[in-house]
């Protein structure tokens, strides 16, 4: 009787477990967790951090950006593992999240400074970033931008 017992309780608790972790899981929209990675993205440019992107970036990426070379991956992390390139302002305004199961658009527009070689730039573009969720977290498989009309 008390193998029963045990195994009743574990079984209750192991389900509450199992619902308390659904419950957390879908309190959180795609478009919370899309929104909250956006905020990662830019702090992670902010510091330099290339494992935070490494972690962001899917590992077919695709980043086109005006008056760059179109960039991998590797190329891109490069860029911040060498330190050749600062970023003293990145900042998004007029940002819309669009999900559809498992992919993502986000669009707005990006204002950043920057030091690259030592030389100062300023950006106003607009951009489209692509997320997947290949199984596991968002990844960011594209990033597009083009300069706002001035």
């Amino acid at each position: 009787m008390k193998l029963r017992r045990t195994t009743v309780a574990f079984g209750r608790r192991w389900l509450a477990g199992l619902l308390l972790i659904a419950v957390s899981t879908a309190a959180q929209s795609p478009i919370d967790e899309l929104t909250g990675l956006e905020r990662v993205w830019n702090e992670a440019h902010i510091r330099g951090d290339a494992a935070a992107l490494d972690a962001l970036f899917a590992d077919d990426i695709v980043i086109t950006v005006p008056g760059m070379a179109m960039m991998g991956k590797s190329a891109s992390l490069g860029v911040f593992r060498t330190g050749r390139m600062k970023f003293d302002r990145y900042e998004t305004s007029d940002v819309q999240v669009h999900a559809y199961g498992e992919s993502a658009v986000v669009t707005g527009r990006l204002q950043r400074s920057r030091t690259n070689n030592g030389r100062t730039f300023e950006d106003d573009w607009r951009f489209t970033k692509t997320y997947v969720r290949r199984g596991g977290p968002w990844k960011v498989a594209a990033f597009h931008a083009s300069e706002t009309p001035r």
